[in-house]
């Protein structure tokens, strides 16, 4: 993955704040900015025009915002990755981005190597939190009663679990477990239904809280 150059979108309402994004990243060897969004729809429009790899999304836009988008995207099962960038620290605002299918986020006045970094790790397919928040879904989900269900869990669908929360695609588990690709997703969709979960994300954060991550 080190010599892939990834794609990455730019959506926020403020011209000022792409342009500085735009700045730190195009320093980067690995990172090519493919395009800009304005609002949340452009961003989803240009998302499935452009394919990039990592969206950056803001959250609070005119029309339609960054949690519409991110929901949107999901409906359509666009595989871009997606990393909030936001001025906002609340978690009542947040937590629903990431449970809409946000990968992690960073703050506006990241530190341009930092915001690489969260690039590069959601690229990776790893979940990126500030502890607080992470707490408030782990708590939000042990309020839901899902503790209980992962003794529903078979062996192989806690190990694939796992494999999630190492921030593994379905392709490389498939080949780290010799599996098909199409019984890894199988496997996925049990471990989703069964935990009541949304999405990998909720997943991985599961698989950590309760001890099943590698």
């Amino acid at each position: 993955m080190a010599d892939k150059i990834i794609r990455v979108l730019l959506v926020d309402d403020h011209q000022v704040v792409r342009r500085g994004l735009r700045t730190f990243l195009e320093i980067q060897d690995d990172i090519e900015v493919v395009g800009e969004a304005a609002d949340g729809a452009e961003g989803v429009a240009r998302s499935e025009e452009l394919h990039p790899d990592v969206v950056l999304m803001d959250i609070k836009m005119p029309g339609t915002d960054g949690i519409e988008a991110l929901r949107k995207l999901r409906e359509l099962e666009n595989p871009a990755k997606v990393l909030i960038v936001t001025s906002f620290t609340e978690q009542r605002t947040v937590v629903p981005a990431l449970r809409a299918g946000a990968s992690g986020y960073v703050y506006k006045d990241v530190d341009p190597d930092a915001l690489a970094g969260a690039i590069r790790s959601v690229y990776a397919g790893h979940v990126l939190l500030q502890p607080e928040v992470a707490g408030a879904l782990l708590a939000q989900e042990d309020a839901g009663g899902c503790t209980g269900r992962g003794s529903t869990l078979t062996d192989r669908e806690r190990e694939v679990l796992g494999l999630i929360a190492d921030g593994r695609s379905n392709r490389e588990i498939a080949r780290a477990l010799v599996l098909s690709e199409k019984t890894v997703k199988t496997h996925v969709s049990n471990i989703l239904m069964k935990l009541d979960l949304s999405d990998r994300t909720q997943a991985a954060l599961w698989a950590v809280r309760h001890g099943v991550a590698g």
